[in-house]
């Protein structure tokens, strides 16, 4: 089949030259196709899962709190009052920048006339890809399944041993990483084995289950205050977590991890420690930071690219004092809207993309029940108040009113009872 032919299947007629391209149905790139829809502008995003992920409700997912129904939705769904937004559901392999298409696993190519990039961020492991067999990341549904079956069989797995050490292995959870992820992890996790397992087994404790937090810097959740680490901290040791910072992992395999010297034997691993931009600099044939993020100008157009843009954990971008963005849900949600409105005027009349400017909306991390972290410029929050600041500001994020109801209901339940309604082992 000539390439002439494969480009017409994927676009339909009179889409070649006028449709804008977003690649990636994560936050930004929903922002970016939303904004651009509301407009009546011609948009294809292109996604290879048919749905929007939540990722920072992952943690709920793989701790049995949540389904992933409760924190995914359709693509098709979001977007299906636009008219002018075409969705394809593919994945995508490459952009050819001269002919200006976009490369499909499928074979197909799909033209832009500008093109956005949202493509994400998967887990760093630092140089030792192997590891994330032994120690799965949360990025994904299929992750989050995992977890959960591993640390829900984990615990069925002991109930049968009758050796001492090994149950006391299969009963250990480390989590490698101490920023957000690894702190709200490392808290569901005790908060499953004390209240919601507490009671379901009969030769085993849950309530004796040990968590252990590995944190290579000198504190946790380094993107925060100090005394908002500090709090973290003191507050995950009430828990009986055991916090070890300034902390390295050596080894890690299917026995545990070494890390400062020592082994550690465990029946999970949860790897937290870290992310990097997706592959999309290799679609450019442009050099990028070690982080994997492509350089871009303060318009959120890519360095020596024409019309191509990238935001979200994507982009390495940067604010007005030259201090790189975070890579956070609100970051890649406003980079959306304003190429959205931005590109919307350039497709119209040629005006220029204006720089990208940050409103920080505050930032946020759970601990556990009616402990939390918030911080909002010079102003923090901690315990119950931050708790209740971090559950509103995630039920507003999600998208549809329908998740919000069930989420929050689902939430006030759990709250009241101290159950886990999501406790399946499902193996992929």
């Amino acid at each position: 089949m000539s390439a002439g032919a494969t480009n017409e299947e994927a676009t339909p007629s009179g889409d070649r030259e006028g449709r804008i391209v977003v690649v990636g149905g994560g936050f930004g790139g929903l922002a970016c196709a939303r904004a651009l829809g509301k407009r009546g502008t011609p948009t294809t995003l292109i996604d290879q899962h048919n749905y929007h992920l939540f990722i920072p409700l992952l943690y709920q997912v793989a701790t049995a709190g949540l389904s992933p129904a409760d924190v995914a939705q359709p693509i098709r769904r979001i977007l299906r009052r636009y008219e002018s937004v075409r969705v394809i559901n593919a994945r995508a392999t490459g952009v050819d920048t001269e002919r200006r298409e976009v490369l499909l696993e499928n074979g197909r190519h799909v033209p832009y006339r500008a093109l956005v990039l949202a493509t994400g961020a998967q887990y760093n492991y630092f140089g030792h890809d192997d590891w994330a067999a032994y120690a799965p990341g949360l990025r994904t549904i299929n992750n989050a399944r995992t977890l959960r079956a591993n640390l829900l069989a984990a615990f069925e797995q002991a109930e049968m041993e009758d050796a001492a050490a090994a149950r006391e292995a299969l009963l250990t959870t480390v989590i490698v990483g101490g920023g957000p992820t690894g702190v709200e992890m490392a808290g569901a996790v005790v908060e499953l084995c004390r209240f919601a397992l507490a009671r379901d087994f009969r030769s085993i404790d849950p309530r004796s289950a040990q968590v252990i937090l590995i944190e290579a810097a000198p504190r946790l959740l380094t993107a925060f205050q100090q005394r908002l680490s500090d709090y973290a901290y003191r507050r995950l040791q009430s828990m009986g977590v055991t916090v070890r910072l300034s902390c390295t992992v050596q080894t890690l395999d299917r026995q545990g991890v070494i890390a400062g010297g020592e082994r550690i034997r465990a029946g999970n691993v949860i790897w937290t420690a870290g992310v990097k931009a997706s592959d999309a600099v290799s679609w450019l044939g442009g050099t990028s930071r070690p982080d994997g993020r492509i350089e871009v100008r303060a318009d959120l157009s890519v360095v020596e690219r024409e019309n191509i843009y990238a935001i979200g954990d994507t982009a390495d971008c940067v604010d007005a004092e030259g201090h790189a963005l975070p890579a956070l849900a609100q970051v890649a949600s406003q980079q959306g809207t304003h190429l959205g409105k931005a590109l919307d005027a350039w497709a119209r009349d040629g005006t220029a993309v204006p720089a990208f400017r940050f409103r920080n909306r505050g930032n946020t991390a759970i601990i556990g029940r009616n402990a939390a972290v918030f911080e909002f410029g010079r102003w923090c929050f901690t315990g119950r108040m931050a708790w209740l600041l971090w559950g509103i500001v995630h039920i507003y994020l999600l998208v549809g009113f329908e998740q919000r109801v069930l989420v929050a209901t689902q939430w006030l339940w759990h709250y009241l009872t101290y159950e886990r309604g999501a406790r399946l082992i499902e193996r992929g």
